[in-house]
């Protein structure tokens, strides 16, 4: 089943059923094939794993660096520049997700510019609840290392129905999240998340729940990239999508954290 996932779906190659069709190899070129040494990745320029992980350790490089000089500098009267952040990492965010040829100047600056964001979130939750920060990082840091053991087990598959289920699933938490946070911008009616309770707990809960899942979905579509050959510029689409689900499964969890410290 080809994947609904905007950050991959723009890219044939991250879908079961391989990547392009080949020109047809004369006498000539084939007896050259069959005498050459075995090439590997790098001589075909395939994206390998090892490229996915050196591209999304340097997203999240710039985006460490971003988020560090964020924390430790911004001052309550100059949120404003987090919340512009946010809005400028959302546009950018929609440009890489659709984009059919991956930019890696485009993603590093979505890091960059996420980073503030994060950042700057990480400090107003930090001075609320002391070790919040900590305790969601690693929360996102087991999340992943689970998910991904339990991927490469076999245990979870990217099936049609769990990807039918879990993009639905996402889609309606989308819809709820815009409209309840219009509601309370225009005043209509209280954040549910302002007083904690049970449907606040279950709801964040819900959300990271629904990320930590969100990360099959990425790591089957690397898996598909890799077995297709795709092209190893594709590695930073990759490591982009993997970038989005961490940082909202990280989002989420500092959410969740915050609602059960609530009394603290």
């Amino acid at each position: 089943m080809e994947s609904r996932n905007p950050v991959f779906s723009r890219t044939e190659g991250f879908t079961r059923g391989g990547y392009a069709t080949f020109d047809t190899p004369t006498a000539g070129d084939l007896e050259t094939m069959y005498t050459a040494p075995p090439a590997g990745p790098l001589q075909t320029g395939r994206m390998t794993l090892d490229d996915v992980v050196v591209r999304t350790a340097s997203v999240f490089g710039v985006l460490l660096l971003t988020a560090a000089a964020t924390y430790t500098m911004v001052k309550p009267e100059n949120f404003g520049i987090v919340v512009v952040a946010a809005l400028v990492g959302l546009g950018l965010g929609l440009v890489n997700s659709f984009k059919k040829e991956p930019s890696p100047a485009l993603i590093l600056l979505y890091g960059a510019v996420e980073g503030i964001f994060v950042g700057g979130v990480s400090k107003f939750y930090e001075t609320r609840y002391e070790g919040i920060v900590a305790q969601a990082v690693l929360g996102t840091l087991a999340a992943f290392i689970t998910m991904l053991a339990l991927y490469r087990s076999g245990k979870i598959r990217n099936t049609p129905k769990f990807q039918r289920t879990l993009l639905m699933a996402g889609l309606g938490y989308m819809v709820f999240v815009g409209i309840h946070l219009l509601g309370v911008m225009l005043n209509a009616w209280d954040s549910i998340y302002a007083g904690g309770g049970v449907l606040a707990v279950l709801v964040s809960a819900f959300g990271v729940v629904l990320a930590t899942f969100f990360l099959i979905l990425d790591f089957d579509f690397v898996e598909q990239g890799v077995r297709n050959g795709l092209p190893a510029k594709y590695a930073w689409t990759a490591a982009f999508g993997l970038v989005v689900t961490l940082i909202w499964l990280y989002l989420e969890l500092l959410r969740l954290i915050a609602i059960l410290r609530g009394d603290d």
